[in-house]
């Protein structure tokens, strides 16, 4: 199986690498990065890198496409070429995963209206405005179309392809391969059960990762 992961401008590392850990641990599997052209792309700090091996439009077939998200993803929903990319591929792909408020940029290619989906709790409200009935899960299953909520549920939505795509008992192998039980040191809970002085903070944080998008140097 072939799985293109998709690359723009201030992606989230973890919404990719989470990803492609599991998913490079599926027997068979080829993964790719593909941006706006060969070469380097920048994830959201600047200071850390992906290789691209193919450009958005030679992209011909693949059997997962596979879309992050990031702050870089308000620039991107303006690049016509990474759009109808989407578009192009998600019409034959046998899956479609979008992490994060990458789930926005399926919605800005027309893929949300109708479909249940999760996101980013940020995020939610604007990918209603797609029509799509967005739900608090960890991941969501709507046909073909594969969603993960925050950042760090890469991990917990490319497990549950695993299991699709090779089993359970593949998927347990990989969970126990990568030492997958979290237990973070400041507990546990969805971002609905988090107080709002400790959201007010995470999205000032959120803002602060923006500002520092608009204005770094890229150092390749």
């Amino acid at each position: 199986m072939k799985c293109s992961i998709l690359l723009f401008d201030g992606f989230t590392a973890l919404d990719v690498v989470g990803g492609y850990e599991v998913l490079a641990n599926v027997p068979g599997m080829t993964l790719q990065f593909v941006a706006a052209a060969p070469g380097p792309v920048a994830a959201d700090s600047g200071a850390l890198g992906l290789m691209a091996s193919s450009a958005y439009n030679d992209l011909q077939a693949c059997d997962i496409l596979y879309v992050p998200g990031g702050p870089g993803v308000a620039a991107a929903m303006d690049d016509r070429a990474l759009l109808s990319c989407i578009a192009r591929m998600a019409a034959s792909a046998p899956w479609t995963v979008g992490i994060c408020n990458g789930v926005l940029l399926l919605g800005t290619a027309g893929l949300l209206a109708g479909r249940r989906v999760t996101t980013n709790y940020f995020a939610r409200e604007q990918a209603r405005a797609f029509g799509a009935e967005v739900v608090t899960e960890r991941h969501v299953r709507e046909g073909r179309l594969l969603t993960g909520a925050g950042v760090s549920s890469s991990i917990d939505t490319a497990l549950y392809l695993a299991g699709q795509l090779g089993g359970e008992t593949l998927a347990r192998a990989i969970q126990l391969g990568i030492e997958y039980y979290p237990a973070p040191p400041f507990g546990t809970g969805t971002p609905d059960a988090q107080p709002q002085l400790l959201k007010d903070a995470v999205a000032q944080v959120e803002q602060q990762a923006a500002q520092r998008l608009a204005a770094r140097t890229i150092p390749f």
